[in-house]
């Protein structure tokens, strides 16, 4: 019997309010074996959020000395809060075989993709920046300075969709969420995942 294969690791990037937590909850529905690794966040917790669930809420020293004992694997100040994944629960989770999807801002993505090589970066972009300030007000979380200044960084974040190794047009929701899962059906499809999941039909056939 072949051996459990190790799950793939995925990144998914985007400026606030181009749908990225929507589509990636929308997926993790569709897939049994994709699951969201709850990252760990120093900013206030939102009306309607659970901790463990949306995010892991802690203080600024509880989040610093994490960092220093080298339990994240990775994280980032984004908007004056840090936001951090730990690395055990990922590492868990690969080694079950799981896929993980890391929902993450750009400096994330590059210390993962430094970190992990062979995970997939996925980039999600709106169809214009008016769309996504529409998607902005539109939500109502966020006062109209707040926004601008989402707005200004929209623009310095989109920049980075060249470092991902597939982008997202998130214009139709359910087209942008066809694409994504068929990236997580392609990762699957590669020869060292088969090998490992044919291992008895590939050696049957590579014996002929």
């Amino acid at each position: 019997m072949p051996e459990t294969t190790m799950g793939n690791l995925y990144t998914v990037s985007a400026p606030s309010g181009a749908g990225k937590t929507s589509l990636v909850r929308a997926l993790i529905e569709r897939r049994q074996d994709l699951v969201v690794a709850v990252s760990h966040t120093t900013r206030p917790q939102r009306p309607g959020e659970e901790n463990g669930v949306n995010y892991h809420f802690v203080d600024r020293p509880t989040f610093e000395r994490s960092v220093a004992s080298g339990q994240f694997f990775e994280w980032a100040e984004v908007f004056g809060n840090l936001y951090g994944t730990g690395r055990a629960e990922v590492e868990s989770r690969l080694q079950q075989g799981l896929d993980v999807i890391l929902e993450i801002d750009w400096q994330g993505a590059q210390q993962v993709k430094l970190a992990v090589p062979d995970s997939c970066a996925i980039f999600i972009v709106p169809p214009s920046l008016e769309s996504l300030r529409e998607r902005l007000t539109g939500r109502g979380q966020d006062d109209s300075n707040t926004i601008e200044r989402r707005m200004a960084d929209a623009k310095s974040e989109l920049a980075h969709w060249r470092d991902a190794d597939f982008i997202v047009l998130n214009d139709d929701f359910d087209r942008a969420l066809f694409d994504l899962e068929s990236i997580i059906r392609s990762q699957h499809l590669r020869r060292d995942c088969q090998a490992n999941r044919l291992a008895d039909t590939l050696s049957e056939i590579g014996s002929g």
